[in-house]
């Protein structure tokens, strides 16, 4: 198929305060990104792609494959996990499980995000799975689903193994979807400040969440090699920013470099609406159809981050794919949106046909046929 070009358009806004984005803020750890979950923007980043120990960020994918179990009606909150010797004699940070004490899935869950309990992980793995082994090929599994090309998952918790690593633009990968998958359960855990569990109360290690109000979670880690880690998430409006910071040197450098990081974004750079989804962005001829021609428009609603004072700078190009033949289907790609910023690319976005197009009959394709010929 040919690709043609449908047409420019300007996106005008009003003219902001800042022409152009400073450069990132010098931050303490190995690896660092901060991302614009508005508009799956990364806004700056660090080594973001080089693998390290994730330590007890891990927990983001337990927890996601947990709540999935959950909404799958494989596992309930209120049922009653039974503790294994395993569990109950997981080394590291604990919630404290005994064999012989009741503990459901919520309290586990619980102790897993609050306390960060590697022998809540455990449990919490062969409640899903039947073995904390084969819980880490679901995580495996589920990494590649969700794209996370550079990571590998060798136990439920975090505890160091050759083979479990991770990079921060994985790590953010995750964190993203969790929020944006499991809302509910996201808002119900992961912004609780503290947690009691067997006469033992255990602080969220988060530091932000006592001195960002917009902070509401999400994972704190820390194993010697791994140094002190922290992906943070926070919502000021209708923006969510998330930050992922790998090996700073210690828990009050974490929070410290981490909110330097979110308010960087938050301060520097603005989320633009470009479509809505079902917007019909434009109509595209189709040919041998019922129809003589498709509006086309984007699945979702279409955001771009911006520095301050970039809106009015941004153009957007159309492209079909050509010639577009019926029969099509809604949600069908038919083409591309490309955004660029002062003249140079910046991202690009499939176009997809809003309606369905049926075939038209034995005539109807006939002459289009000669007519395609004759073009």
């Amino acid at each position: 198929m040919r690709f043609f070009l449908l047409g420019l358009l300007l996106f005008s806004a009003a003219a902001l305060a800042q022409p152009n984005a400073p450069q990132p803020p010098s931050v303490i750890g190995k690896a660092w990104l901060v991302i614009d979950v508005t508009s799956e923007q990364v806004l700056a980043a660090e080594r973001a792609d080089e693998r390290f120990e994730p330590a007890s960020l891990t927990k983001l994918m337990t927890a996601y494959l947990v709540f999935a179990a959950l909404r799958e009606n494989k596992l309930s909150s209120g049922r009653v996990v039974p503790v294994s010797e395993k569990a109950w004699r997981a080394p590291g940070s604990r919630m404290f499980v005994e064999p012989n004490r009741p503990v459901t899935v919520d309290e586990l869950i619980r102790g897993m995000v609050v306390q960060s309990g590697n022998d809540a992980c455990v449990a919490l793995a062969e409640a899903v799975a039947g073995s904390e082994e084969a819980f880490a090929q679901l995580m495996n599994r589920e990494a590649a689903r969700l794209g996370m090309k550079s990571s590998r998952f060798a136990n439920a918790s975090g505890l160091p193994d050759a083979q479990h690593y991770s990079t921060a633009r994985d790590l953010a990968l995750l964190a993203m979807a969790l929020v944006r998958d499991f809302p509910e359960q996201y808002a119900q855990y992961y912004s609780i400040r503290e947690y009691r569990y067997n006469g033992i109360t255990q602080m969220n290690r988060n530091r932000l969440l006592w001195l960002d109000a917009s902070v509401d979670g999400m994972k704190t880690g820390y194993t010697e090699a791994a140094g002190y880690c922290l992906v943070a998430s926070s919502k000021r409006g209708p923006r969510r920013l998330l930050s992922v910071l790998l090996g700073s040197t210690s828990e009050a450098t974490r929070a410290q470099e981490s909110q330097k990081l979110l308010n960087w974004g938050f301060l520097f750079f603005d989320s633009v609406k470009l479509y809505e989804k079902g917007q019909a962005v434009r109509s595209i001829e189709v040919y041998k159809g019922a129809a003589r021609e498709v509006k086309a428009g984007v699945a979702g609603d279409l955001y771009v981050s911006v520095p301050k004072g970039g809106a009015d700078k941004l153009k957007v190009e159309l492209f079909s794919w050509q010639p577009l033949s019926a029969p099509i289907a809604a949600g069908q790609r038919v083409g591309a949106l490309r955004v660029e910023l002062e003249g140079k690319p910046m991202r690009e976005f499939p176009l997809v046909a809003l309606e369905a197009v049926s075939a038209a009959g034995f005539f109807g394709r006939a002459w289009d046929t000669l007519r395609l010929w004759i073009k």
